[in-house]
């Protein structure tokens, strides 16, 4: 039996450059559920102020004939649209326990469903759940809006 010679590959530190861009990659991972839950925040205050302030205005527009008819059913919808969307922000600032397995950084394929996540996969996964919950809520947020203006005219 004859023994070849193993191929010997050079090898190098990575470059200060090549350190930075991987620090910077996980960086911003960590810090994505941490801007949504600022985003949440955000959106808490808005939908809070956006009914205050709708009625607000139709009080300093129409005097004290600021009243809109009883079965006007957009001013319900608006009112609604912004329950919604207050409660989709608040879900998006609660925290959501996963299972994760604190000894694997990322993995090259995603965990399967009742697998341990990675570190990488937590991240992203609550990054992910809290978007969705937002985009939802300024969905909800404008549709109030836009029926809200509809209610007027």
């Amino acid at each position: 039996m004859s023994e070849e010679p193993e191929e010997i590959l050079g090898s190098c530190s990575p470059s200060k450059g090549d350190e930075e861009l991987e620090k910077g990659l996980a960086t911003a991972v960590v810090e994505q559920p941490k801007l949504l839950d600022e985003l949440g925040k955000q959106m808490v205050t808005l939908c809070l102020a956006i009914p205050g302030l709708f009625a607000t205005v139709l009080k300093l527009t129409g005097g004290d004939d600021a009243v809109l008819p009883a079965n006007n059913c957009f001013v319900f919808w608006a009112f609604g649209c912004w329950l919604v969307a207050l409660l989709l922000s608040l879900a998006s600032l609660v925290p959501v326990t996963r299972k994760v397995d604190r000894q694997v950084p990322r993995r090259a394929q995603p965990a399967a469903k009742g697998q341990a996540l990675s570190i990488e996969e937590f991240f992203t996964k609550s990054a992910r759940y809290k978007r969705r919950l937002l985009v939802a809520a300024v969905l909800f947020s404008f549709a109030g809006i836009a029926l809200a203006a509809m209610s007027v005219f």
